[in-house]
């Protein structure tokens, strides 16, 4: 199980009890990276995450990230609204994050936070902290560097800008997308509590909020678009491992065909 530490300058892999020992320090080959874009509620940590397992491939969300900083700072009573505090938070910011996609979690410090940062309070600011350019630059070295030290031939990496910023050169690029109808009734379902009002109010909020840092809803040059609105789940995940197949020969994975 690979465990990555996001400290400044350090990235750890630790093996697990599986005994995988890195593949690619094996081959030499650096890991096949699948870049995953698209906008809140589109299915991307979940389709994912299963494609990972379908491909033999890690998973990495890069989502957390941000949200387990948005935590840290809620934590600390740090206000989000500052831009330059929530920068030199970034000085001893420590969190841990898994790829393997059977093996997931995310911790700050010592602290298990996998299920906290899913917590409302830390939805309500994740966007204020994603919008900072330094968080940004500084968390895209970060998945890089995470990515090149998997113990996995390739990992599935999702979220924001993924394409066109952390990932532009990936042999494999998709935008999932879908209705905002069929993502405000999927995000429905999620937040069982939740009216569909209440719901919708929050999906068009954060797309307002993460629009003014990247243009999640159009399909850069190179990007494969999957549409999984008349789409059920498997089939969203069959559609994403076909594109991979597709576009990549995994008998000798990082060859693009």
């Amino acid at each position: 199980m690979a465990e990555v530490s996001g400290r400044v300058g350090e990235v750890r892999v630790d093996e697990g009890a599986s005994g995988v020992s890195g593949a690619n320090g094996a081959s030499g080959r650096e890991p096949v990276t699948v870049a995953v874009d698209g906008p809140a509620g589109s299915g991307k940590s979940s389709v994912s995450k299963a494609a990972a397992r379908e491909l033999g491939f890690g998973y990495l969300d890069t989502g957390a990230s941000y949200r387990a900083l948005a935590w840290s700072l809620l934590e600390r009573q740090v206000h989000a609204e500052d831009a330059s505090v929530v920068i030199a938070a970034l000085d001893d910011f420590d969190f841990r994050i898994g790829t393997d996609p059977e093996h997931y979690f995310v911790r700050v410090g010592e602290t298990e936070v996998t299920d906290a940062i899913r917590e409302p309070r830390v939805t309500a600011v994740v966007s204020l902290v994603a919008r900072v350019p330094e968080v940004r630059v500084w968390l895209n070295e970060r998945f890089r560097a995470i990515v090149a030290a998997s113990e996995f031939p390739g990992v599935v990496v999702e979220g924001r800008d993924i394409t066109t910023v952390v990932a532009p050169d990936a042999p494999v690029r998709i935008l999932l997308t879908a209705s905002e109808e069929a993502r405000m009734a999927r995000r429905s379902k999620e937040l069982t509590g939740e009216s569909a009002e209440k719901v919708g109010a929050a999906l068009r909020s954060r797309d307002q909020a993460d629009s003014r840092v990247v243009d999640f809803m159009n399909a850069a040059d190179g990007v494969t678009t999957v549409d999984s609105t008349h789409l059920d789940f498997d089939q969203t995940v069959a559609r994403v491992v076909e594109v991979v197949h597709d576009r990549i020969d995994l008998t000798e994975t990082g060859r693009s065909h």
